[in-house]
C-alpha cells in the first residue's frame, strides 16, 4: 500500500488514475514532466509539503499605519478595568457626614432631655442604690456589730502636760469599761471615754490589777451595747481575728490577721517597777500605740482577748511601731479579774505556793523550784525544792517566768498536772492552785 506517490503496476509499469474531477485546469502530479494526473486528492497539488516544486515564498507582514508609534497593546480580557479612588472618597466623605449629624442629634436631644442641661461622671440614670448590707459573720459585719462598743480612753496627765491615749470595750450595759492597766497608771481616778459616733463621757476608774495588766473604768451612761465574750480556750492557732481601737490617735480603727501563737509567756516591765505577768495571744494584726485597752475578736464577732502590747525593735516605746507581733490577755483571764474588780475592787492573783529559783539543767528543760511553802499548792501536790517542773497541763517550760505566767491565767482552785523531774525519775503530780493571801 502506498500513499499515491509513484504508484506503478504490479510489472512496474506507471499506472494513469483518473483524480476526482477539480475544475477546468488539467492537475499532474509533482514532478512529472508530461503533467500526468495527480492519483492523489484535488488540493495536493496545491499543498507544498506533496510537491516541492511549487513555488514558495515568504509573506511578511505588512508594517503599521504611521500613525502607530509604538506596539499594538495587548489587553486580558481577564482583567477587572481599574476605577480609580473617586468614588471611594465619595462614600467615605458621605458616610463621615451622615455620623456626625446622627451623634449631634442624639447629643443634643440628651442635653434637653437631661436635669440641669448637663450629665455628670458617675451619674446613674435611677436612683442611687443605698449601701449594701454586709453578712453578719463577715469581717465587715462583725466591724460593723463591734464598733459602737469599742471607745477611746483619755487620760490627762500624759507625757508634756498633755493626755495618755488608749482603748477600752463595753462590757456591760450600764458603764463598765474594760481597758489595760498600763493605759490608766497616769490617772488621778478620772478618764474620758469617747464613743464610736463621736460622743464622749467622763469615767471613773473603778479597779485594777497591775500585774495582769487589767483596769474597769465606769461611765455615767446607761443603754450601752456591750460587746459579746468568747471563750479564749477554744481558739486556736491560724484562726482569723480583728483588733479594735485608737492606733497612733487614729479612732475608730480596725485591723485584721490571725492568731500568730498560744501561750505566749509574757514578762512586762523594769527592774524595780511594776512586773507583769500573762499567758498571751499572739497575734499578727496590726497593733500599734493607741490599740492597748482595744478588743481582739474572732470571726465570729466575739472577743477573745485584751490587746496590751507588741513586740517592737525600736529602743524605746515612743518610736515603737508594729512589726506584726502582737499581744493580748486572754479574755478568760481578763474576765475573770474584770468580774472581781467589780464585785471587790479587786482581783485575786493565782499562786502555786512555790518560789522559782531558775532554769533547769539538762537538755529536757524546765524551771527549778527554790523553795516550796509549807501547806501551799505544790506541797500538797508532793512537790520538793529542787524539783525541775518541765510541764504544767501539757505546756513546756523553760523560763521562771513561763510558770509564773501560766499559773497567773487559771483562776484559784483549778487543779492542774505537773510533770516534774527529781534527779533522774520523771514523775507526776496534781496540784490545786490557790489565791494568794494579798
Amino acid at each position: 500500500m502506498t500513499d499515491g506517490w509513484n504508484w506503478r503496476q504490479p510489472d512496474g509499469t506507471p499506472t494513469a488514475a483518473s483524480p476526482p474531477s477539480v475544475g477546468p485546469a488539467a492537475r499532474t502530479p509533482i514532478g512529472s514532466d508530461d503533467r500526468t494526473p495527480s492519483p492523489w486528492w484535488s488540493d495536493a497539488l496545491r499543498d507544498p509539503w506533496r510537491d516541492p516544486r511549487t513555488p514558495m515564498a515568504v509573506v511578511v507582514q505588512a508594517p503599521p499605519p504611521a500613525d502607530r508609534v509604538g506596539p499594538e497593546p495587548v489587553v486580558d480580557p481577564d482583567s477587572v478595568p481599574s476605577r480609580g479612588l473617586t468614588p471611594l472618597l465619595l462614600v467615605s466623605l458621605i458616610s463621615a457626614l451622615l455620623a456626625g449629624a446622627l451623634g449631634g442629634a442624639l447629643g443634643y436631644a440628651f442635653a434637653v432631655n437631661s436635669p440641669g442641661g448637663g450629665t455628670l461622671l458617675g451619674q446613674s440614670g435611677g436612683e442611687v442604690p443605698a449601701v449594701a448590707q454586709r453578712p453578719a459573720d463577715s469581717l465587715a459585719g462583725v466591724a460593723e456589730r463591734l464598733l459602737p462598743s469599742v471607745v477611746t480612753v483619755r487620760v490627762p496627765g500624759g507625757g508634756g502636760g498633755g493626755s495618755s491615749i488608749g482603748s477600752g470595750f463595753v462590757a456591760t450595759s450600764d458603764g463598765y469599761v474594760i481597758t489595760n492597766d498600763h493605759v490608766v497608771e497616769a490617772s488621778s481616778g478620772s478618764a474620758t471615754v469617747v464613743f464610736n459616733d463621736g460622743s464622749s463621757a467622763a469615767a471613773t476608774l473603778v479597779g485594777k490589777d497591775p500585774e495582769s495588766d487589767i483596769a474597769v473604768i465606769k461611765v455615767a451612761r446607761t443603754g450601752l451595747v456591750p460587746v459579746e465574750f468568747g471563750d479564749s480556750d477554744t481558739i486556736a492557732v491560724g484562726d482569723p481575728v480583728l483588733a479594735f481601737g485608737t492606733p497612733l490617735a487614729l479612732a475608730n480603727t480596725v485591723t485584721s490577721g490571725i492568731v500568730s501563737a498560744l501561750d505566749r509567756t509574757i514578762r512586762v516591765g523594769e527592774p524595780g517597777g511594776q512586773v507583769r505577768y500573762y499567758a498571751a495571744i499572739q497575734t499578727d494584726a496590726a497593733v500599734n500605740q493607741g490599740n492597748s485597752g482595744g478588743p481582739l475578736v474572732d470571726g465570729a464577732g466575739r472577743v477573745v482577748g485584751v490587746n496590751s502590747v507588741i513586740q517592737s525593735l525600736a529602743a524605746d516605746e515612743e518610736t515603737a511601731g508594729n512589726i506584726g507581733l502582737a499581744f493580748a490577755i486572754p479574755i478568760n483571764h481578763a474576765k475573770r479579774v474584770t468580774q472581781e474588780i467589780i464585785d471587790t475592787g479587786k482581783a485575786r492573783r493565782t499562786v502555786i505556793g512555790a518560789q522559782v529559783g531558775g532554769p533547769g539543767s539538762g537538755t529536757t528543760g524546765g524551771v527549778r523550784l527554790a523553795t516550796v511553802e509549807p501547806d501551799g499548792p505544790a506541797e500538797g501536790g508532793g512537790l520538793r525544792a529542787g524539783d525541775v517542773v518541765l510541764r504544767l497541763d501539757g505546756r513546756q517550760l523553760e523560763q521562771p517566768s513561763d510558770l509564773i505566767a501560766l499559773v497567773r491565767k487559771y483562776a484559784p482552785g483549778s487543779v492542774v498536772t505537773v510533770e516534774y523531774r527529781r534527779g533522774a525519775a520523771t514523775q507526776t503530780a496534781s496540784v490545786t492552785l490557790a489565791a494568794d493571801a494579798q
